[in-house]
């Protein structure tokens, strides 16, 4: 039981310390609108990560698609919002993004179905 419970401690500590660099980060430039999302729905770095995995994989599918003369990307969005990470909206995910510059192309295309 006492492992357990300094297991639990020693995870809410680490993503204490994760936020608290993205805090920083966000003090410095308070337009990294996705690290204010990240923080304000207690994400940990793995999700965060899992997350920019994701949008790699779509960006690359994105730019495939584009060259094999594609014109509509719902789809891609269809799978981005299935793998969203809980708590996570698609609005506030995608104004972020764009805010703060991530995968610009690819969220752009995904403004457009908001």
């Amino acid at each position: 039981m006492c492992e357990n419970n300094i297991q639990i401690l020693m995870e809410k500590i680490q993503l204490l310390e994760f936020h608290q660099g993205l805090l920083l980060k966000l003090i410095q430039n308070p337009n990294l609108d996705f690290y204010r999302l990240i923080v304000e729905n207690g994400k940990s770095k793995q999700e965060m990560e899992t997350f920019f995995d994701l949008c790699d994989e779509l960006s690359l599918k994105l730019e495939k698609q584009k060259a094999e003369g594609f014109v509509y990307f719902y789809p891609l969005l269809v799978e981005f919002v299935a793998a969203l990470p809980d708590g996570l909206e698609l609005h506030h995910v995608t104004k972020a993004c764009l805010t703060q510059k991530l995968y610009e192309p690819l969220f752009q295309e995904f403004s457009k179905y908001l």
